[in-house]
């Protein structure tokens, strides 16, 4: 038994605690990452994208991976408000704003978006149309993109960030060290605190973004069928 659970005999479950909430903080990251490349495909097939999909690095840290996905949920924001721009831009006013009016008929807005992307990409299907739209008319989803990229940097630049992904395997001193280097009660609770408090926070957060991309993925499957 270590020096500090006999000085602290809580220490034993404060430490089950701190594995067990970072083995849910890598599920749900594992989890964002799998929603975000379906997106990605999404973007990249219809269209015209060229976003890179991505994958966890198990050789790597918690703040690395959180770097990759957040780079690539910018990647998306820049390509929904690049979409945005060329709507306005090659659009009357007056249409331009039919795209967001909420009275509007779907199908209408489809239509005018299916214009512009035949312009943009040469040839356009109602598929890519109806993405579009969704995507632009769906301030969830770029709410929650901007919220989750805050998460994970909070989340990258707290005591979590320096811990390998693959901490988990190595056994549980390993994992207190990676966190912790010397176990003390105070630090135990705040390292418990935090994780808590993150992966709370970072938990609704994801499921609110899988939501959204999993309306627009369902979508999509339906029109090609």
């Amino acid at each position: 038994m270590a020096l500090s659970d006999l000085l602290y005999p809580d220490n034993p479950k404060r430490k089950q605690e701190l594995i067990h909430l970072h083995q849910e903080l890598l599920d749900c990251m594992s989890t964002n990452f799998h929603a975000t490349n379906e997106l990605v495909g999404v973007l990249n097939e219809h269209l015209g994208c060229t976003i890179s999909h991505i994958k966890m690095r198990e050789s790597s840290t918690v703040k690395e991976n959180c770097d990759i996905i957040i780079q690539v949920m910018s990647e998306i924001q820049h390509q929904v408000q690049k979409i945005d721009s060329d709507m306005k831009e090659k659009l009357e006013p007056v249409l331009y704003q039919k795209l967001y009016d909420i009275k509007e008929p779907e199908l209408e807005k489809i239509a005018i978006a299916q214009r512009v992307f035949s312009i943009i990409l040469g040839e356009a299907t109602s598929t890519a149309a109806m993405v579009a739209i969704k995507l632009l008319g769906s301030n969830l989803l770029t709410f929650t993109v901007s919220k989750l990229i805050g998460l994970l940097a909070q989340i990258g630049a707290s005591v979590l960030g320096g811990i390998s992904i693959t901490v988990i395997g190595l056994g549980l001193e390993m994992i207190l060290h990676a966190i912790l280097g010397a176990v003390e009660k105070t630090q135990l609770l705040t390292a418990v605190r935090s994780y808590e408090k993150h992966l709370a926070e970072f938990k609704a957060a994801s499921e609110k973004y899988q939501c959204a991309i999993h309306e627009v993925t369902s979508l999509v499957r339906q029109q090609v069928q």
